[in-house]
C-alpha cells in the first residue's frame, strides 16, 4: 500500500543511510523498524503469567491476634507474648 508520512529530518537521513549500507529499500527499512515497535508494544501489553504460589494450612490467625499492633506481632514470634 501507498501512504504519506512525515519524518524528522535526522530520522530519515538515518534511515536512508541504513538503506543504502544494507542495500535495502527505504520501505523496507521504514516497514522493519514500524514491525519491530508494533511488536514491543505488543509483548509490553502481554501480562505476564501470575506465579502460582504455595499455601499451607494454619487453621488461620491465632485467636487474639492483632495485625495492626507490630509491637504485639513481634513479642508473639519471639516467644514473649505481653
Amino acid at each position: 500500500m501507498r501512504t504519506t508520512i512525515k519524518l524528522d529530518d535526522d530520522l530519515l537521513l538515518e534511515a536512508k543511510e541504513i538503506a543504502a549500507r544494507t542495500g535495502r529499500t527505504l520501505a523496507d527499512v521504514v516497514e522493519d523498524a514500524v514491525r519491530e515497535s508494533l511488536a514491543r508494544r505488543r509483548q509490553a501489553r502481554q501480562r505476564p503469567e501470575r506465579p502460582t504460589l504455595p499455601s499451607f494450612g494454619g487453621g488461620g490467625l491465632r485467636p487474639g491476634v492483632d495485625l495492626d499492633d507490630n509491637a504485639a506481632l513481634l513479642d508473639l514470634m519471639d516467644g514473649t507474648d505481653r
